[in-house]
Formats: C-alpha cells, structure tokens, sequence
C-alpha cells in the first residue's frame, strides 16, 4: 500500500490495529506502553515495538509529548498507520523518530498481521 509519509523511516513489527482513534495522553502508560483508556478496543493491549495502526489521534496537545516519553521509555511503537494524521500524534512521532504513514486504507490489516513501514510504502504479510 502506499500512503503520506509523515515521518520517514523504515520500521516492522506485528500490527495492533483499532478501529477507534486513539489519545496518547492518559489513553496509553508511557511507562509500560499499555493501553489504559476505560472502554477502548485495545484496553489493556501494549503497543511497545508493534506498528500501531488506528483511524486518527484525539485528545491534548500533550500527546505529543507522551510518544517522545515513550521512546525514551523503550515502551513506543515500532511504526505508526493512520487512516488520516492530525498535528499531536504527528509532532509525537516527529520528535519521537517513529516512522509514521498515513492516507493508508486500514480497513485491509489485521492485529497479528506482519507489518513492514518503509518512508511511504506499506507492506502487510498475513
């Protein structure tokens, strides 16, 4: 597939995907990588080294600096998809140095599903 490359890099790991967008701050444990929003799809799932795919970002600009936290943690994503970018989760993976990809059709990957991020391109394996 090909996308937008929001910040280049080459990057693989195991997809986590959801369906609903996700807030960094207070929606993910920088410290343990683990998805702590109440009711989310991927609650109690750790993105850390997986490619996290999801529609797009929500919440506070802080967000943006929960991603630079969890690269410095060890507890960030490999890679991220997104259907659509929006400013925090891209300044996040900026300033983080996670290779981000958007304008993806994600509706064609699946958790589990083996994913390479290489600047725009993005190839699934299943």
């Amino acid at each position: 597939m090909q996308g937008r490359t929001i910040k280049a890099g080459k990057a693989e790991g195991k997809a986590l995907v959801s369906r609903e967008p996700i807030g960094f701050l207070g929606g993910i444990d920088p410290e343990t990588g683990r998805v702590i929003e109440p009711g989310h799809e991927l609650q109690d799932e750790r993105v850390t080294n997986r490619v996290l795919i999801f529609p797009t970002g929500k919440g506070s600009t802080v967000g943006s600096y929960t991603l630079y936290r969890m690269a410095v943690a060890g507890t960030a994503p490999a890679a991220i998809v997104n259907a659509e970018s929006e400013a925090i989760v891209a300044v996040g993976a900026i300033i983080a140095d996670i290779p981000m990809v958007d304008q993806v059709d994600i509706t064609h990957i699946q958790t589990g599903d083996w994913v390479h991020v290489d600047g725009d391109r993005v190839v699934v394996e299943r």
